[in-house]
């Protein structure tokens, strides 16, 4: 009896090991049959993407120099060899779904539209995850770049004539600060409202006469003063560097201190001003050659604005990214310079606001650090304005 008692019971497990095993088979054979449909459909639905992917960006850089650049802001030239660039120097690369080109055009359709993300994944039929990731890193890439991408201004040489320039000797250029909307926190709000009542970052931008940013600095709040912003720039330890002897042209809201040139306060100044008569003594001619020379760097906003439309209305990144961005596209500006000949959006910026009425808005040497203000500078500038005002009077013969 005991020995019949365990044979039933041994029967009974192994029925039992039989029945789970058998269940444990089912259900491994019916996951797997699911798991290859599912990756023949998801295999379907990459090669069937394939197609719209390729047109869509051979449309943007490959069809036409006018698409690409109301698309990208850049010829076909210039976005190939900007992707060479990134690739070889930057260290951007190819994925196994997607090519340097593709990250590069998503990145500029951002910028140049400030386009939303999903917008962007449904023409490029890329997911959200995909578009954000190669955004950050080609922008990270450019970012990396910037040594490439700043130009050394040079100086004014003595014997120049150009008639903007040429009163200016020694001379490095313009600067000034523009604003750039940008979401905050609530809480940080009264920090970045600037003078107009919009949440903003000052941005101090420094360029050459040929309108290429020299140096950039971003990340003050809206409300900071100008002066506060280029104190910070030439004290920082990779800031601006001024050589000694040479200078640029800024307007009243900076000190007229060695190496910055002011216009004279309580005298005509701005472009629109000069319209209706000449000047009439040395400080209102030298205040028109200013402004005359120093609308370079507003003419570079504007056309830097312009150009980006992520600039012109506040994204929806966060303040970091949004300063981020905003180095990146005074860089990619400082290319497009240097590589495109022709730059149509410069003509529209002259036809639509006039040549000479936009408005407001490493040197290891013996480097300026100070924004003191000295006699000896204001009375180089008063030697300067007598200088310019005496060789026009015999110009002119007046």
């Amino acid at each position: 009896m005991q020995t019949s008692s365990i044979y039933r019971n041994m029967n009974s497990i192994v029925q039992r090991t039989i029945i789970v095993l058998s269940i444990g088979v089912v259900i491994f054979c019916i996951k797997k049959k699911e798991g290859r449909r599912r990756e023949s459909r998801r295999h379907f639905s990459l090669i069937d993407k394939i197609p719209a992917q390729v047109t869509y960006l051979r449309g943007l850089v490959e069809v036409s120099d006018d698409d690409c650049r109301d698309q990208l802001r850049m010829d076909r030239s210039t976005f190939h060899k900007l992707c060479h660039l990134l690739q070889f120097t930057g260290g951007l690369s190819s994925s196994r779904n997607i090519t340097v080109a593709e990250k590069v055009a998503m990145f500029f359709s951002v910028l140049a539209h400030h386009t939303k993300n999903r917008c962007v994944k449904f023409h490029f039929r890329r997911s959200g995850q995909t578009v954000s990731k190669h955004f950050h890193a080609v922008l990270d890439c450019v970012l990396g770049l910037h040594n490439t991408f700043l130009v050394t201004p040079q100086p004014i040489p003595d014997d120049s004539t150009d008639h903007r320039w040429g009163k200016f000797k020694g001379c490095l250029g313009a600067l000034d600060g523009t604003h750039v909307e940008v979401h905050v926190p609530t809480g940080d709000k009264g920090r970045y409202r600037n003078r107009k009542g919009q949440i903003s970052v000052n941005v101090l931008g420094v360029v050459d006469t040929n309108m290429k940013f020299v140096y950039v600095l971003t990340g003050w709040e809206g409300s900071a003063a100008d002066s506060r912003v280029l104190r910070d720039a030439i004290n920082r330890t990779s800031g601006l560097k001024v050589p000694r002897g040479n200078y640029y042209l800024c307007d009243n809201g900076y000190p007229n201190c060695e190496g910055f040139l002011t216009p004279y306060k309580g005298i005509r100044y701005h472009l629109s001003e000069w319209t209706s008569r000449s000047p009439q003594n040395p400080r209102e001619f030298f205040n028109m050659k200013h402004t005359r020379a120093r609308n370079v760097v507003e003419r570079t906003f504007g056309l830097l604005k312009m150009r980006w439309g992520i600039l012109r209305s506040p994204s929806w990144y966060s303040v970091k990214t949004a300063n981020q961005i905003i180095m990146a596209c005074c860089f990619i500006h400082n290319f497009i310079r240097m590589e495109m000949g022709i730059d149509p959006l410069e003509d529209v910026l002259d036809e639509g606001m006039g040549i000479d009425e936009i408005e407001e808005e490493g040197n290891n040497g013996d480097i300026i650090e100070s924004l003191d203000v000295s006699l000896e500078w204001t009375t180089w500038r008063e030697n300067l304005a007598q200088s310019m005002w005496d060789e026009w009077i015999t110009l002119n013969g007046v």
